[in-house]
């Protein structure tokens, strides 16, 4: 049996900022997009402060919005018992509710969409729709809230912010990002003391997620702050990638020591537009038109292996950035809670059409703060990485760049442990 011994997460509760605001209604949330390592503690946020605050019932949406629309719902105080149930869940990667890429049309082009999952919403008595995602779920949120208003329906529409790609608008980062960077920056000082036992001369590139936002690409050169190591070069999709130049920085590299090792996001494009691993990849692409990103890695590798004619290798980190809780983030959880208690105490209080945000209040010491932004001038929207962060020539990091990110890496989460894995909550049917 377990134990909730020293397993719990405390989150300071701002009484003024909650207020004390009841819900009239039954709350449902959701959850979209990419798995993290932290969105299921956005969902025990809301789940908890939902409860707290009145609500008879708190669905989960099975699937998100795509999942709604078939009626595919839970209950959720049927799946979360007890505290430690929701100290659990706050540990658990990935989307407890499941996910979906789905994209709503605009209401003009089918009302009747919108007409079902209003029915389906009205039924169930919601008060609160709370949605847990990146960029193209606040697509979502900003359809919902705009149906809403046009129709008068009574119900109040909230976006949380996820995704580890940290390129949601509107935020000074989003919930996941911290953990995934934690996971990249460790993996990569693994990396590179794994690289220096060696005296033949080699390459190791190490391809990282992103997207067309480089904000996880620069965490890989986070050890260098205070490990004593860095990549000896690292490439964001912020800046135009040219092979030539890309040969010169590396064969300065190889002469200064044998052991190159190069961070690369997978959204690299040339001037012209195409991605340098576009040879590799498949050519599809999701419902919102995102193409499916990999092959940077690899392209380089072979690249490189040419050029040189050295031994060269290349390393996709690929979804291991994504779930792994075993090294989360402390803020980054901390604040994800957070955001979903916040998205609940605005909806009690009357708020909709907004998406909550983490407001930087002071680097040094750390503060962060959960605000709200207007939905419509946040979905859809790419927060990439500022000029700054980025060095002259365009192949590393700056010393601000990682002083943005290193607060929101810190902190570790004690984990429960069985037979030496890690404990987990999953839906139980």
């Amino acid at each position: 049996m377990l134990k909730c011994t020293n397993i719990e997460l405390t989150v300071k509760r701002n009484k003024k900022q909650e207020g004390n605001k009841r819900m009239k209604g039954n709350v449902i949330v959701g959850q979209s997009g990419g798995p993290t390592a932290a969105i299921n503690a956005s969902l025990a946020g809301v789940y908890r402060t939902a409860k707290d605050r009145g609500a008879n019932k708190v669905y989960g949406m099975l699937h998100g919005i795509q999942g709604l629309l078939d009626e595919q719902y839970i209950d959720l105080s049927t799946q979360i018992h007890s505290e430690l149930d929701i100290e659990l869940l706050k540990r658990t990667p990935s989307a407890f509710l499941g996910s979906c890429r789905y994209k709503l049309p605009e209401i003009h082009e089918d009302r009747a969409i919108y007409e079902k999952i209003f029915d389906i919403l009205n039924k169930l008595e919601i008060y609160a729709f709370i949605y847990i995602g990146g960029n193209d779920s606040m697509d979502t949120v900003a359809k919902l809230s705009a149906y809403a208003a046009r129709t008068d329906f009574p119900i109040r529409v909230m976006g949380v912010p996820k995704t580890i790609d940290n390129d949601v608008a509107g935020t000074d980062h989003t919930p996941g990002y911290g953990s995934a960077a934690k996971y990249i920056a460790a993996s990569m000082q693994e990396i590179l003391r794994d690289c220096a036992v060696y005296t033949v001369r080699a390459v190791t590139i190490v391809e990282i997620m992103g997207r067309d936002a480089g904000w996880l690409t620069a965490a890989a050169a986070l050890p260098r702050l205070y490990c004593g190591c860095e990549p000896d070069l690292v490439y964001l999709p912020e800046r135009s990638f040219d092979f030539d130049r890309f040969y010169e920085d590396v064969g300065a590299a190889l002469e200064r020591h044998p052991n190159v090792v190069i961070a690369v996001s997978e959204g690299l494009r040339c001037a012209d537009g195409h991605y340098v691993g576009e040879g590799a990849q498949s050519g599809a692409a999701d419902v919102f038109g995102h193409k499916y990103l990999s092959g940077t890695g690899k392209a380089l590798e072979l690249a490189v292996k040419e050029h040189f004619g050295c031994k060269v290798r290349s390393v996709e980190l690929n979804i291991l950035q994504r779930c792994a809780s075993h090294i989360a983030s402390l803020t980054d959880i901390t604040e994800s809670v957070m955001v979903g208690k916040a998205a609940v105490s605005a909806a009690a209080a009357g708020e909709s059409g907004k998406m909550m945000t983490l407001d930087r209040t002071s680097n040094d010491p750390y503060t962060c703060r959960a605000g709200m932004g207007e939905i419509d001038k946040i979905a859809n929207l790419v927060r990439t990485v500022p000029d700054e962060y980025i060095n002259e020539r365009g192949n590393g990091i700056t010393d601000e760049g990682l002083r943005y990110i290193l607060p929101l890496i810190e902190g570790e989460v004690t984990q429960r442990y069985e037979h030496g894995l890690p404990v987990h909550i999953e839906i139980k049917r």
